[in-house]
């Protein structure tokens, strides 16, 4: 049998689009004399709609475009995603009832109602982890038995059809019934067998990339499959969805696998592909496996980031951006990224100095612009700096019930935030609308973290493109993309090496060695703690491991870094205890108010990363163990080695 994997770009809130995908790719399917085809999860819609799942006309327009793709199936088996609707029947929600189903098409109509209330497969429990939100639209199976007072076990039935005069029983799993979780898909797809032989387990999806997460899905579909010994059909798309805060770069990366659990073939990764399986049990002695494309490291992050980057700005419409160039590794690495998307042509680099700038940075600002041949220009702040300071403290603030009168004093500090305001309201604001672009915003993970950005300053922007990467994975990815990309040092090998700083002070001098609070080798890895994790860790979990000397191992940093930053245990808690409250605290307030990031990572700030500003709290146990390590001799500490 010839099975084909039609791995397609999904363009979410467009079915008129995608069904256009999916007729082309029928058509070459059988121009190629495949049997059977299989598209993924909610293909036809797009998964992350918002509140269009809530306009009927959208739903009824859906179901139309469906109706188009079965009567395509007359001489050819489609499996494709869509949603259901049951107009007689409410969901949770007290809207007509939604179904995230699984449609299988042949000789015109559709299959499945023989053993199944209906003529497709339901979505066994919703997606309500990390950022998705399915329950608030969708009626899942789960709730279906409970309604019908059944037991679930009789509602997962295989697809039973004929299809070239023989009979073939498909095994149904969407989305996460198919997960990267052992037992999640052993019970899937033993609660099927017990039903039903299965001559095939089709699971459609829609996964987006996450580093590590195919090579995690291979290693169990691979064990799952072996143990029960039916051939596995993944179909996942490209493309990208969003939820307003979070952008999803989809990597595909569908894949066969026959009954003994081996890789058959596989789609390209970030690319729409239609692969045919000319798939029957037999075995391809001599015949090289292909491999699980490794999206555990930079390579896999670079080819996301600048996938979903492309991908964001098309679906927007923008075609130019102006980027604020410091001369720091930030900026650096989003104008390469950018200029590698857009063309130089239509990246405009701005260096924006104060007195506070130094001529290394300037100097290297300038070299990477020219390295790259995108327009740049120079926009010294000071003087406008100095006016509003000027007159914010020259501006008498009156008390109109007492006629009592003050007047302001700009400290240090402000004067830091007015310059990074300063920047980005006035300046890369005015220039993007005149330029006939947006302004990036180049934050990285870990500043987002704690909130080390000026609100409305450089926390502004359209995009944050680096907002989910942690600062050393910059540093990767600006090696690489010199490295691989390039093949020659665009960006200065100088400001890969230079202390980060935001040069808005002089204790922010590069040039004397002086930079951000942040010490990144260890509070990348702090911070990640907090973050990413499924059961995140907090100041309890940090100071206890702090205490048992296995802090380094916990976290991931390099061993022996802690006690070479904090000589002294009171150092260590200080600092543990204001990165907290910066977190969540004012931290929260910022990430609230930022743009929206590509998600790249395990758990990705925006409606991934739920958060209220609710302030800073230690528990009970934390506060024992800071006692106990405070009146204990702990000079000597020795952190555990890996």
């Amino acid at each position: 049998m010839k099975i084909a994997l039609g791995q397609m770009q999904v363009v979410p809130g467009r079915p008129d689009l995608n069904t256009q995908t999916m007729k082309k790719m029928i058509r070459e399917a059988k121009d190629q004399g495949a049997e059977l085809i299989i598209f993924p999860e909610l293909c036809i819609p797009g998964y992350l709609l918002g509140d269009t799942w809530e306009q009927s006309s959208y739903l009824s327009d859906c179901v139309s475009w469906g109706q188009e793709i079965i009567q395509l199936s007359r001489d050819i088996c489609i499996v494709f995603g869509n949603v259901a609707v049951d107009w007689e029947r409410q969901g949770a929600d007290g809207r007509v009832r939604k179904y995230n189903a699984c449609f299988f098409a042949h000789q015109g109509k559709l299959w499945g109602d023989d053993n199944f209330p209906y003529p497709y497969r339901i979505k066994t429990d919703n997606s309500d982890y990390r950022l998705f939100d399915d329950s608030r639209h969708f009626f899942s199976l789960s709730q279906f038995a409970a309604e019908e007072k059944m037991d679930i076990q009789q509602l997962v039935q295989p697809v039973h059809l004929i299809l070239n005069n023989q009979p073939l029983r498909l095994g149904c799993l969407l989305g996460e019934d198919g997960r990267d979780d052992d037992d999640i898909l052993k019970q899937r797809m033993a609660a099927t067998l017990q039903n039903s032989p299965v001559d095939l387990f089709i699971n459609i999806a829609s996964s987006p990339f996450a580093s590590g997460k195919n090579y995690q899905r291979n290693r169990i579909l691979s064990r799952q499959v072996k143990e029960w010994g039916v051939p596995f059909a993944y179909v996942n798309h490209t493309g990208i969805q969003n939820n307003g805060k979070n952008i999803l770069p989809y990597d595909g990366v569908s894949s066969f696998y026959d009954g003994q659990g081996e890789l058959v073939d596989l789609c390209a990764p970030f690319t729409p592909d239609l692969k045919i399986i000319d798939y029957a049990a037999r075995e391809d002695i001599g015949v090289p496996k292909p491999k699980i494309p490794d999206d555990r490291g930079i390579k896999a992050i670079y080819q996301a980031l600048t996938y979903g980057t492309k991908w964001f700005l098309d679906s927007i419409g923008m075609k130019k951006v102006v980027i604020g160039l410091s001369g720091g590794i930030d900026s650096a690495l989003n104008a390469c990224l950018y200029t590698l998307i857009l063309g130089h042509e239509n990246v405009l680099l701005v260096n924006m100095p104060s007195i506070y700038n130094s001529e290394t940075t300037k100097g290297l600002a300038y070299q990477l612009a020219e390295n790259l041949g995108c327009y740049y220009a120079v926009f010294p702040i000071q003087e406008a700096v100095d006016y509003t300071v000027k007159q914010i403290e020259g501006t008498p603030i009156i008390h109109l019930s007492g006629k009592k009168e003050i007047n302001l004093v700009v400290s240090s500090f402000v004067k830091e935030n007015i310059q990074a305001r300063d920047r980005s309201a006035r300046i890369l604001a005015g220039l993007s609308a005149i330029f006939g672009g947006g302004f990036t915003c180049n934050a990285n993970k870990s500043e987002a973290t704690v909130g080390y950005a000026t609100l409305y300053g450089d926390s502004a922007g359209f995009l944050a493109a680096l907002g989910d990467l942690w600062k050393h994975q910059v540093y990767d990815l600006a090696q690489y993309v010199n490295r691989e990309i390039f093949g020659t040092e665009v960006i200065p090998q100088q400001m890969i090496d230079l202390v980060p700083s935001a040069e808005l002070s002089p204790m922010q001098n590069v040039d004397e060695g002086k930079g951000d609070p942040i010490r990144y080798p260890y509070h990348d890895y702090l911070f990640r703690a907090f973050i990413e994790p499924w059961e995140r860790k907090t100041p309890e979990d940090i100071l206890a491991w702090y205490q048992q000397g296995i802090l380094e191992e916990k976290i991931g940093c390099q061993p022996g870094l802690i006690k070479s930053i904090f000589p002294e245990d009171k150092d260590f808690i200080d600092d543990l205890e204001y990165w907290w409250k910066q977190y969540t605290g004012m931290g929260a307030a910022k990430r609230i108010q930022a743009p929206p990031i590509l998600a790249l990572s395990p758990r990705a700030f925006g409606l991934d990363h739920r958060e209220a500003q609710n302030g800073s709290y230690f528990t009970k146990r934390y506060a024992q163990l800071k006692q106990e390590i405070l009146m204990s001799d702990r000079n000597s500490y020795i952190p555990s080695e890996l």
